[in-house]
């Protein structure tokens, strides 16, 4: 008996609908380290810590999402701290570190010398130098990184923010600019000490110098984040969703 051409259009369709619905079954189906970080969040230890970090989120929420918030930000922070010396290394092995880049003089420093907002002189800082343009680029390319996740992590894990992003993002760009204009005026006080203290002082050598990287970093990191606690306060809302009234 011959088959319709109603006939054969019914069996594809049919074909294809159980296709979608094993393609849907296997997607639902969790993978093998989804299902371990259920089975460990299954435990009676973690279910405990969940119960009381709940409790102690729902009676003190502010406290709560500040700690939530320092957590994300070390987190950052760690980041920072492995991503600097590395560009710090690599564009030193380009010509940018023979490029002076001396901006925005402001007054005087205590011995009578320009005081710039900005102040990386040519020339490695083993060789006496101020890192030149290698070493500004390096700074600003790890804070760039840094806080482009640091945004993102803030906004949806500690602040859980439905607000406007763009609004948002435009407030923190301002906000990122401000504070590395403040970062560097402060540094222009404490980068060359610290490092003449770790390569000079103390003799160490390429070893001080990355010491001297990892607490200059530090320090920017510090100013960042008693800045930005109260600026994210403000730009990372929870809008309440609106329920349509009944006629």
């Amino acid at each position: 008996m011959s088959m319709t051409k109603n006939d054969t259009t019914k069996e594809q369709k049919q074909e294809e609908t159980l296709l979608v619905t094993a393609s849907q079954t296997q997607e639902k189906e969790p993978g093998k380290v989804k299902k371990f970080f259920i089975k460990i969040g299954n435990w009676k230890f973690f279910r405990w810590c969940a119960s009381v970090w709940a409790r102690f989120k729902q009676k003190h929420p502010n406290i709560a999402q500040f700690l939530v918030f320092f957590l994300l930000s070390n987190g950052v922070t760690i980041l920072q701290l492995a991503m600097m010396p590395i560009f710090k290394l690599l564009f030193e092995l380009t010509d940018l570190v023979n490029i002076d880049f001396r901006i925005w003089q402001i007054g005087k420093n205590f011995d009578g010398s320009d005081y710039y907002v900005f102040n990386y002189a040519k020339g490695t800082i083993m060789s006496g130098g101020g890192g030149g343009l290698a070493y500004f680029l390096a700074v600003q390319l790890t804070l760039a990184i840094a806080q482009v996740i640091n945004f993102f992590a803030q906004r949806n894990i500690t602040f859980k923010a439905n607000n406007n992003i763009w609004w948002s993002a435009m407030w923190y760009v301002i906000a990122y600019i401000a504070i590395t204009l403040i970062a560097a005026v402060a540094q222009g006080f404490y980068k060359a000490p610290i490092y003449n203290l770790f390569i000079n002082t103390w003799n160490m050598g390429n070893f001080g110098n990355l010491l001297a990287d990892i607490i200059t970093m530090i320090i920017n990191c510090a100013i960042s984040f008693w800045v930005f606690f109260p600026i994210f306060k403000l730009i990372f809302k929870q809008k309440k969703e609106t329920k349509p009234t009944e006629a």
